[in-house]
Parts: C-alpha cells; sequence; structure tokens
C-alpha cells in the first residue's frame, strides 16, 4: 500500500457513485515513432493499461496548447511522459504547472508518470535536473516502501530535490526520489508503468 490507509491515497475508489470515473489524461508528449504503430499514443497505453479499473477517459494535448477548461473537469488527472524537459522554454509548461497547482489546490487528484511525476514536483517547489550520472533505460528495481518492484526506465532527467510536502515513496541508488506521494492529492512515478 502506498499510504496507511492500504490504498493508492487518491480517493480514486468508485464506491460512492456506481459511475465510472473521469480521468483526464494530459498529454505532454508523443510516443516514440518506433512505439506508436504497434503501441499506439500514450493515451492509448493508458487506456489499455487502466482497462476494466472503472475509469473513462478524455484526452488534451496539452503539448501542443490544449488545456481544459478548468480542474473539475475531469474527476482526475493523468500527465504522461514526454521527450521534453520540464525546465525546457516551452509555452505550454508554466499553464500545465498552474493546472497542477489549481488541481492540488481543489484536491483533485493527480497521477504523474515520468515528465509527469518531474512536472509536478516542479510545480510543487521541487527540483528537476538533467541527471550527471546519465540515463536509466530498461527494466529497474526500485524500493517501493520496503517492496522490490521492477518497472521500465526510460530518463535522464530526474527529481534531485523533492518539494516540501512530498513524501518520497519509492527509490534507488540512482534515482533518489523515484516515486512521490502528495497527501491525498497526487501520486508521481519516475519509471513507466504503461
Amino acid at each position: 500500500p502506498l499510504t496507511d490507509r492500504g490504498d493508492a491515497g487518491l480517493g480514486c475508489k468508485q464506491e460512492n457513485s456506481g459511475h465510472p470515473m473521469l480521468i483526464g489524461i494530459l498529454q505532454t508528449g508523443l510516443a516514440p515513432d518506433a512505439l506508436a504503430p504497434e503501441m499506439g499514443d500514450y493515451p492509448d497505453m493508458f487506456a489499455r493499461l487502466l482497462d476494466g479499473h472503472g475509469f473513462t477517459f478524455r484526452t488534451y494535448k496539452v503539448v501542443d496548447g490544449e488545456f481544459p477548461k478548468g480542474v473539475k473537469d475531469c474527476e482526475g488527472w493523468l500527465i504522461t511522459g514526454s521527450r521534453h524537459g520540464v525546465y525546457e522554454d516551452h509555452p505550454w509548461i508554466p499553464p500545465l504547472e498552474q493546472f497542477i497547482r489549481d488541481a492540488f489546490t481543489a484536491h483533485v487528484p493527480v497521477v504523474g508518470i515520468c515528465f509527469g511525476h518531474q512536472i509536478v514536483a516542479q510545480a510543487m517547489g521541487g527540483k528537476v535536473e538533467r541527471y550527471a550520472n546519465g540515463w536509466a533505460v530498461g527494466a529497474t528495481d526500485y524500493a517501493f516502501q520496503g517492496e522490490t518492484i521492477t518497472l521500465n526506465a526510460w530518463h535522464r532527467d530526474q527529481v534531485v530535490k523533492a518539494p516540501a510536502g512530498a513524501k518520497v515513496i519509492a527509490s534507488n541508488d540512482f534515482c533518489a526520489n523515484a516515486a512521490l506521494l502528495y497527501d491525498d492529492r497526487a501520486l508521481t512515478v519516475q519509471a513507466h508503468p504503461e
């Protein structure tokens, strides 16, 4: 479990309504050309990963400047990976950071994967940089609160300083801040479960 309550800590259970939870996928990049023909784009990969778990999806291509009207347009948010660095000068990064802070304030759950992990940390006051020791690539073991979990890694950038209030819930020798939990509002992971 990721919290003392024994759940993911993000209030994503379907007990109260019986309807599927609408997840907004904030697409921050395009899947690599070598993967796209067989695997689809990032939203397709996440839809397959989460199929059968009580979710429906709506995609916003924030990488192209397409944003939701507000943080309550969906019941939760998933921020994808990207080839871009969170510290790069792209016109869509500052509004995405503000969106993350607004979702946090409104207690709308956010999940960030790879770039999503990094942008949430940066938006909340952490530090992300190109890691001096190079890349993490392929199947990689992470210590998740005493349990070893193997996930696919593909990154050189990483969170080098977690934001105040973020709890480190996974790490390894290469990536000290591999997964962060922000109370019941956000869960972010450097590696790729999709």
